[in-house]
């Protein structure tokens, strides 16, 4: 039997806990890789790319490495934190919370694969704007949604956790009001595993 995490806010235990099945089951097939090509189209060569979420670092933070990408990985599991630095022991590999974040960095390119839709849509309308500010002008961000409001629970190893999702249109009046513009939006998208996924750009011109 599933078990069922208390509420949003133990996303994080849920990570702690799975570290080790989630990373042995995480799918190295690259799905993603049409829409991490689009990412990376407008970002100048060495880009400083900050994967939110990065858990252990495959494939995602591995796929922006070897196109030599400057890469911060950041996500709420100590446990993830430390597979990754395994991996990457030179990488620059930070625990933090998302929701709370606040570099003296700014970075030419934002990505949150599976891991920005485990907050809730109040946390979201929050979070967003953190983002937009650790962007630099011109720069991308990409983020993986649900493909209308609401909220629903996934599951990681055995154990249920918390999704939620604003509709596109709330989205796109939202990266307005924070100075970005949706490029793209596709929900439930076959060609990659049925995620949905928004892919927005910052207003002004790219430092590159």
């Amino acid at each position: 039997m599933t078990a069922k995490a208390d509420s949003a806010d133990d996303v994080a235990g849920v990570y702690e806990r799975q570290a080790a099945r989630f990373d042995r089951d995480r799918s190295r097939t690259l799905f993603e890789a049409d829409w991490l090509e689009r990412f990376a189209a407008d970002l100048p060569d060495g880009a400083r790319v900050l994967d939110l979420g990065c858990g252990a670092g495959e494939p995602i933070a591995r796929w922006l490495i070897e196109r030599g990408f400057e890469v911060t990985g950041i996500d709420v599991a100590f446990a993830m934190i430390d597979l990754a630095r395994h991996r990457w022991p030179e990488g620059d590999w930070h625990q933090g919370d998302m929701r709370t974040l606040d570099l003296p960095d700014r970075f030419d390119g934002i990505i949150g694969w599976n891991s920005f839709f485990h907050l809730t849509a109040d946390e979201q309308r929050e979070c967003l704007p953190r983002l937009a500010r650790h962007l630099e002008p011109g720069g991308s961000l990409m983020l993986t949604v649900g493909p209308k409001a609401g909220e629903r629970w996934g599951t990681v190893g055995k154990e249920a956790i918390y999704h939620a999702s604003l509709s596109p249109a709330a989205y796109a009046t939202l990266l307005e009001e924070n100075g970005l513009r949706l490029a793209a939006f596709v929900a439930e998208d076959n060609a990659c595993a049925g995620h949905s996924i928004l892919l927005a750009r910052k207003d002004g011109e790219s430092a590159a």
